[in-house]
């Protein structure tokens, strides 16, 4: 293929300076009780290449954050600029066809992204040699395990060749030594490939392991409250010294936007 994912890097010019670009966003949403404001006032960039955990309490606006970000939703005020183009989005759910095997699933991403049919298989097959699943082509979503299912989610998000990857607590749902895998997978791909990855959690070691940078937000309306820059080289292990002690940092201040909230 002319066009790969391994070649996104190669694609940022000099003149990109950011792969998302937030400018004072604010959500609301009308309910029975009237117009209730979500996100408030958030700017925030994200650099070409750079890995961001987005991170606070259940409810204070992540996954609105991301949608608007996705351009599955608008925002009620300011502007969101993604220019590599569209982002791709993985959810905490892997969302894989069942009736499809792990191969076409990824498949159907090519096809809907205009690649020749006799390039789609062979596409298919490298994605799922990146995140280590090779040889899984033909194998039906039954038949795989939870990490498995995510790490094919993955592949399809990335078969959509966007420089930007959005993620929204996608390992969640799996077992801490799944996850554990996974987050090692994950950054050994964004090391490979040049992504920028905007990544939702409320794990905070989560945000810590994996990002350069991690954003809490305020509970709700959510607004930037704090961020911190992540030193620590990479690979990193959830349960190094380092990594503790900056989780425990940003706990504190996540216990704060919390009782802050609880307050009102």
């Amino acid at each position: 293929m002319a066009t790969t994912l391994a070649k996104a890097a190669e694609g940022t010019t000099a003149e990109q300076t950011h792969a998302a670009r937030i400018e004072h966003v604010s959500k609301s949403f009308s309910g029975p009780a009237g117009s209730q404001l979500v996100l408030d006032d958030i700017s925030l960039d994200v650099a070409p290449g750079e890995f961001v955990t987005i991170l606070g309490a259940s409810g204070c606006g992540k996954s609105t954050l991301l949608n608007l970000v996705a351009g599955l939703d608008k925002p009620s005020a300011g502007s969101i600029e993604t220019p590599g183009g569209r982002p791709a989005l993985m959810f905490q759910e892997h969302a894989l066809f069942p009736w499809l095997t792990a191969g076409k699933n990824i498949e159907l991403a090519l096809r809907l992204r205009g690649v020749a049919k006799n390039d789609r298989r062979p596409e298919a097959e490298r994605l799922l040699e990146l995140v280590r699943l090779g040889g899984a082509y033909g194998k039906r979503v039954h038949e795989l395990s939870g990490g498995m299912r995510q790490r094919v989610a993955l592949a399809r998000a990335l078969a959509q060749d966007s420089r930007l990857l959005l993620m929204d607590e996608p390992f969640a749902a799996l077992d801490a030594i799944t996850r554990d895998v996974l987050h090692g997978e994950l950054t050994r791909i964004w090391a490979e490939t040049g992504l920028s990855v905007l990544f939702v959690t409320h794990n905070v070691r989560e945000a810590v392991r994996l990002a350069e940078r991690v954003v809490l937000l305020s509970s709700r309306p959510g607004r930037v409250a704090k961020e911190w820059t992540v030193d620590i080289p990479q690979p990193r292990r959830i349960e190094d010294a380092d990594v503790a002690e900056l989780s425990v940092e940003i706990t504190e201040h996540l216990r704060g936007e919390i009782r802050r909230h609880g307050q009102h």
